[in-house]
């Protein structure tokens, strides 16, 4: 984890892939900035080409994963609760649960190179706990269908569905005019606003427990397990069978 400060904006640079230590490293620097007065914006950024490809595929093959998910909802749910604003910055590829923590954020800054794709139904899968954030921010329709064509989603046309709110070759322009407007607001009001907004929508008790439910089902599925497994020992995709 790499974590730098700058008064109002914390940065976390997150790993390429999501399992339990990632996740709590991402649930730390939500503390850490809920821990300063003063921070107002949590930014996440990948690598360079790579925002977040979702799931470590090689460490849900050697375990029962089916606690991940609701770990994992439970972190997108966080997004939409904590008291300072959220931003993914993207640089890259963002697939699978990389896609939930952009849909998740309330921003998401894209450079040009970045594309989105659910490529979970190639391996015998949904993106059970990405798809009610995704549904929130960009609509039914375009949360069906990159679930099921799996083809990756270029920036300026995820902008177009709200999945992207700007597209940049520098983010941090983007960023910085935010955090000068965000500064005039008191935490509390940003508390309350999603609180407000969460009401509006559909993340309730029930659909959590509906995702969490339905993406164990789905990895204890013996076909998945295998798929898995020949990736951890051979790096062989299904379609590759």
């Amino acid at each position: 984890m790499e974590l730098t400060t700058m008064s109002v904006i914390l940065r976390l640079k997150i790993r390429d892939t999501l399992d339990a230590g990632s996740i709590a490293e991402i649930h730390d620097a939500l503390d850490e900035a809920e821990g300063e007065p003063d921070c107002r914006i949590l930014i996440l950024e990948g690598g360079d080409g790579v925002f977040c490809t979702g799931l470590n595929l090689e460490g849900a093959a050697g375990q029962d994963a089916s606690d991940g998910g609701a770990a994992f909802f439970g972190l997108l749910r966080r997004f939409t609760t904590t008291p300072r604003a959220v931003v993914a910055q993207v640089d890259g590829r963002a697939a699978g649960g990389g896609v939930g923590l952009a849909a998740a954020s309330d921003f998401v800054y894209a450079s040009e190179r970045s594309a989105f794709s659910l490529p979970e139904a190639l391996w015998g899968l949904l993106p059970c706990c990405v798809l009610p954030f995704l549904i929130r921010r960009a609509g039914f329709q375009k949360a069906y269908t990159m679930t099921f064509s799996t083809q990756p989603v270029p920036a300026v046309e995820a902008e177009r569905f709200h999945l992207v709110d700007a597209v940049a070759d520098d983010p941090r322009a983007l960023v910085n005019r935010l955090a000068y407007r965000l500064t005039k607001l008191d935490e509390s009001i940003i508390r309350d606003m999603k609180s407000y907004f969460r009401e509006m929508w559909i993340l309730s008790d029930e659909v959590e427990a509906t995702a969490v439910k339905e993406f164990g089902r789905l990895m204890s599925a013996p076909e998945v397990r295998r798929r898995l497994t020949d990736y951890a020992a051979e790096k062989r995709f299904p379609w590759e069978r």
